[in-house]
């Protein structure tokens, strides 16, 4: 692999490295001089295996997120297929994917609306691949609001379908419909809570989401042990014991999506480059 096989500006992608110091703030990639009529080999880029799984240490291994920020950048509808191929790397805890690709879905817009649904209903995607999806939705709602409705209906329909999801696809489609402060939705959730398809550990459990949504001002039951609760009785049972034993105060816990939103204030070191190709 060469930096020839892409020609300039395509080219400069190459060089340009750890993406990790521009995870909130993407440089401005057309100011490199793509446009519209890079987009096929931005696409190429994007999606080349060699590239994905060059050393860990190399310039080029980067290339692909930067390639996929750009064609972000340039509302590449004709990206949306092939990024959306990209989705199933996120069952190997790929931050690219899991972070990032809803943002670029969220900069191309609504035109990724039906492939996005149609990827998260199909079971036979993992159940992170199927989470990156339902991410995307929430972010294309949020860049375009006149989607948001859209957005809301086809998470809320998914999670109506919450016997047939993973528990914690259940709990990634309520914490992304939290974000997108979707009261109307809340039917759709209580169904979920009520039938225990939900995982706690993602979003806290029904009442948390009451008061995140505003519908309820404060818990009238004591706050569970997420944890704990996740683990099956057996293994509450010994945990229980062990917080005894060593003095643990499990409430501290809390769900894994109030901590991520601690994360945006205080953002925390991602993982090095090689984990993320696991």
């Amino acid at each position: 692999m060469t930096t020839t096989d892409y020609p300039p500006p395509v080219d400069k992608l190459l060089t340009l490295g750890d993406a990790r110091d521009s995870m909130s703030h993407w440089p401005d990639y057309l100011a490199y001089g793509l446009g519209p009529e890079h987009i096929p080999d931005l696409i190429r880029m994007a999606t080349d295996k060699e590239l994905y799984v060059a050393g860990s240490g190399s310039l080029e291994v980067w290339a692909p997120v930067h390639a996929g920020r750009a064609l972000g950048q340039l509302h590449a509808e004709s990206a949306v297929e092939p990024l959306i191929g990209l989705l199933h790397n996120d069952d190997r805890h790929d931050d690219w994917v899991r972070e990032q690709l809803p943002v670029v879905f969220g900069l191309i817009g609504t035109v990724a609306i039906p492939a996005l649904v149609a990827y998260l209903a199909d079971s036979s995607h993992g159940q992170y691949a199927r989470g990156a999806a339902a991410h995307s939705l929430e972010k294309i709602a949020q860049q375009h609001p006149d989607a948001r409705a859209e957005c809301v209906a086809a998470l809320s329909r998914q999670l109506d379908r919450f016997a047939d999801n993973s528990l914690a696809l259940n709990g990634f489609i309520v914490g992304h419909l939290l974000d997108l402060k979707a009261v109307e939705a809340a039917p759709a959730m209580e169904r979920a809570f009520a039938a225990g398809r939900v995982e706690l550990v993602v979003a806290g459990d029904w009442e948390d989401v009451q008061i995140e949504l505003g519908l309820q001002q404060e818990r009238a039951t004591p706050k569970p042990h997420y944890l704990a609760d996740s683990l099956g009785p057996e293994l509450s049972a010994k945990l229980a014991d062990l917080s005894q034993r060593i003095q643990i105060v499990e409430p501290q816990f809390q769900p894994k999506r109030k901590a991520k939103k601690r994360d945006k204030r205080k953002p925390q070191e991602p993982r090095s480059k090689k984990s993320r190709k696991k």
